[in-house]
């Protein structure tokens, strides 16, 4: 890992600061989420003149802070989930994933989007919204407003899926079951699919948590299939294939964080701190990549990324839909 350095601790203590407005605003709007109110602010403030001795360590944050944000997530992760949810439940959760990443690199050639953006959106879309944007955006590389699209995109559809999935799931006669396998799996930000779940039913709630939590999980095998993706990549770019070189090293640590949490070394109360101090450091990042945006650009770019948002967040709803029936659990 890389240390804090002296010449961060200015763009750091920056980001930081201006965070924790972001942070609390979350918790007032948990639907918005605080990497939302995150990268606003950073938005906001971007245009404002700042002394060059804040640049390396606002690059810093949105680089290496976020990498070890996620680490810090393995905390309230637990390998147990896997199990509980069944292997019928893991099937559909593979397929929409699939889909997810598959409907997005079509659409986003068809948009003509950059591969960052087309393929975190698909992350986003696939594995859990923010947390899974955050690890795998330094896995492939990502420019900042490659982030900001995939977040912002994805924001959008969570808000819009808290009221339309319920509504949807009883014009559909769901059982508690069949929503709560929807919710988790078609729902991106955690948030969202306990305010879904449980608007629909407790038991649904309960059973869409699980699932979301499990599907969380999967942030560890897709940042490494993009590592060796990336690697094989710059390989017929350069004739160089080295694949230690941009392997997300962090994803260990993640994983090492989740073991350790799974077995119960370290108290429950422990793991929460840990959970949130991870979930606070997203919203440092998000601040940090804010302050770096070109509020222009995104203007000039913004609508393509939510088509494929769209798009993409169809599919996989309907996918979802498709396995559960196949599989009686409707």
């Amino acid at each position: 890992m890389v240390l804090l350095q002296k010449e961060n601790v200015n763009g750091v203590l920056l980001s930081a600061g201006l965070a924790l407005p972001a942070y609390f605003l979350g918790i007032c709007f948990p639907i918005i989420g605080g990497p939302v109110f995150g990268i606003l602010l950073g938005i906001v403030l971007a245009g404002i003149t700042r002394p060059a001795s804040f640049e390396p360590g606002i690059r810093f944050t949105g680089k290496k802070i976020l990498q070890y944000s996620i680490i810090l997530l393995g905390f309230e992760m637990n390998l147990f989930n896997v199990i509980a949810i069944g292997g019928t439940s893991f099937s559909v959760m593979i397929f929409t994933l699939l889909t997810s990443f598959v409907v997005a690199y079509g659409m986003g050639r068809v948009l003509h989007l950059d591969f960052g953006t087309t393929i975190l959106i698909g992350a986003g879309t696939g594995i859990c919204g923010g947390s899974a944007i955050a690890a795998v955006a330094p896995v492939i590389g990502a420019k900042d407003k490659d982030i900001i699209f995939s977040i912002s995109t994805i924001f959008l559809f969570n808000i819009i899926a808290v009221f339309l999935f319920p509504f949807l799931g009883h014009v559909m006669g769901m059982s508690d079951m069949g929503f709560g396998m929807w919710a988790g799996t078609a729902i991106n930000d955690t948030s969202s699919v306990v305010a879904a779940g449980y608007s629909y039913s407790a038991d649904a709630g309960n059973y869409a948590t699980i699932v979301k939590l499990t599907r969380a999980l999967m942030i560890v095998p897709v940042c490494v299939i993009m590592a060796v993706f990336m690697a094989h990549r710059k390989k017929n770019q350069n004739g160089q294939f080295e694949i230690k070189k941009i392997f997300p090293w962090f994803i260990l640590w993640f994983v090492a964080a989740s073991i350790i949490n799974t077995t119960g070394i370290l108290p429950t109360s422990w793991s929460h701190v840990l959970g949130n101090a991870g979930k606070f450091f997203i919203i440092v990042a998000m601040v940090a990549i804010g302050l770096n945006t070109n509020l222009k650009s995104l203007v000039r770019n913004g609508i393509r990324p939510i088509v494929l948002g769209l798009t993409t967040w169809f599919c996989v709803a309907v996918m979802s839909l498709i396995m559960q029936h196949f599989w009686g659990i409707m």
